[in-house]
C-alpha cells in the first residue's frame, strides 16, 4: 500500500495490530506526527516519485532514493538507491545496506524520519488466518522447487579505498536499483540485499522447470553482468566493476510474506546455503558463474551448449565432501545467448 506524506495528508497509520506495536517510520511535522507502518510486507520503497510505498514530496529526494527491507530474522535494512543527495542514518551517509536500531533518525533529502521497532526479534504478531496481511517474519511452510542466484561484487573492500564515498554511494546504490529492474524483469525479485551482493529466487511449478523458465534464469544473469561491467562509463571508477554468480536449483521451504494482491516469498534450507557458497568458489577456481548440478541438467535441457559451463571439483565451506559444479565465464554465457538472439 503507497502512503503519501504530503502535508494535506492527515491519515495516520496503525502502529499496533492486536494491541502489540509493531514496527514504523514516524515523519514529525508542524502540524503533527506522521506514521508509516512496517507491516504487510518485507520491503519499501522511499521516494517522490508515486510508485513508492512511502511518497515523500521533498524536491531534495530523489524519484526513487531508498529501500528499507526486513529479513526473516526480523532485522531492518536501509539501503540507498543511488539517490544524488544520499540517504543517512544519524547524520552518517550510507553507502552500503546498513541495519537499523529502534530510535534511528533517517534523513533523506530535507525529510527525516524516526525508525522506530520494538522487539526486533518478536515484531511480526500472528494474524488471524482470514486475514489478507502477512508479517515479515510469517512461517515458512510450503516445500517448492527453486532456483536461487546470488551475484557479489568482485574486490569490494578494494574499492571502497579507492574511490570517494559520495560515489561509492551513487554507485552501489545505482547497482543495487538495476540489479532489481533486471531481476524483475525476467521473472523474479530480489529476496536479500547483503552488503555489496544480491539474492534472487525464482519459484518453479510442480511439474518442474520448462526451458524458457531456465532461459529467462540465464538472460537475468548476462544482463546482470553487462548492467555491471558498463557502470564506470558513468562513474569515475578506476577500472570496471566484476561480479561472480552463483546459481542453484533445487527444493526449499518458502512463504509469502505479502499482501493478497503484492506478494513476496522467500526461501530457506541448504539450496539457498548452497547458492552462497557456489559464489564463493568462483574465487577459488577462476571462473564468473558456478551452477549447481541440478541447475546445469536444466540449462542443457534448455538448449544452453554443454562447453559453456565445465566440471569442476570444489570444496564448500561447511560441507563435508567435495561438490560437483559447473563453472563458466560471462564471455561464454553471453556468446551462447546472443548466438540463438533471432
Amino acid at each position: 500500500m503507497r502512503q503519501n506524506a504530503s502535508h494535506g495528508n492527515n491519515t495516520v497509520c496503525e502502529t499496533a495490530v492486536n494491541g502489540q506495536p509493531v514496527p514504523h517510520l514516524i515523519l514529525h511535522t508542524e502540524s503533527g506526527n506522521r506514521y508509516f507502518s512496517l507491516v504487510g510486507s518485507n520491503c519499501w520503497r522511499v521516494g517522490r516519485g508515486d510508485d513508492n510505498n512511502f511518497v515523500l514530496p521533498d524536491r531534495w529526494i530523489s524519484r526513487n532514493h531508498a529501500l528499507l527491507q526486513q529479513m526473516e530474522t526480523g532485522d531492518f535494512y536501509l539501503i540507498d538507491l543511488g539517490s544524488r543527495n544520499g540517504s543517512f542514518v544519524n547524520g552518517r551517509r550510507v553507502s552500503v545496506p546498513v541495519t537499523l536500531q529502534s530510535g534511528d533518525r533517517l534523513t533523506f533529502g530535507q525529510t527525516e524520519l524516526e525508525f522506530f521497532a520494538p522487539n526486533l526479534d518478536s515484531t511480526a504478531p500472528t494474524l488471524g488466518n482470514d486475514s489478507q496481511e502477512f508479517t515479515a517474519t510469517a512461517t515458512l511452510h510450503v516445500r517448492r522447487l527453486i532456483s536461487v542466484l546470488v551475484v557479489d561484487i568482485r574486490n569490494f573492500s578494494g574499492m571502497t579505498r579507492q574511490i570517494d564515498e559520495k560515489v561509492l554511494s551513487e554507485v552501489i546504490g545505482t547497482w543495487f536499483r538495476c540489479a532489481g529492474d533486471i531481476i524483475r524483469d525476467y521473472g523474479s525479485w530480489v529476496d536479500k540485499y547483503i552488503g555489496d551482493a544480491v539474492m534472487a529466487v525464482w519459484i518453479h511449478g510442480a511439474q518442474g522447470i520448462s526451458p524458457d523458465e531456465m532461459m529467462r534464469v540465464a538472460h537475468a544473469l548476462s544482463a546482470l553482468h553487462k548492467m555491471t561491467s558498463q557502470l564506470h562509463e558513468t562513474y569515475p571508477l578506476p577500472a570496471p566493476i566484476r561480479i561472480g554468480a552463483g546459481l542453484n536449483t533445487g527444493y526449499a521451504m518458502v512463504g509469502n510474506t505479502g499482501t493478497g494482491d503484492r506478494p513476496d516469498y522467500t526461501a530457506l534450507g541448504d539450496t539457498v546455503n548452497a547458492a552462497f557458497r557456489l559464489e564463493s568458489s568462483t574465487k577459488q577456481i577462476g571462473m564468473d558463474i558456478a551452477l549447481g548440478e541440478t541447475t546445469y541438467r536444466y540449462l542443457i535441457e534448455a538448449g544452453v551448449k554443454p562447453e559453456v559451463f565445465i566440471p569442476k571439483t570444489v570444496h564448500l565451506k561447511g560441507y563435508d565432501l567435495p561438490t560437483q559444479t559447473y563453472a563458466g565465464l560471462f564471455a561464454d554465457l553471453d556468446t551462447f545467448l546472443q548466438s540463438t538472439q533471432v
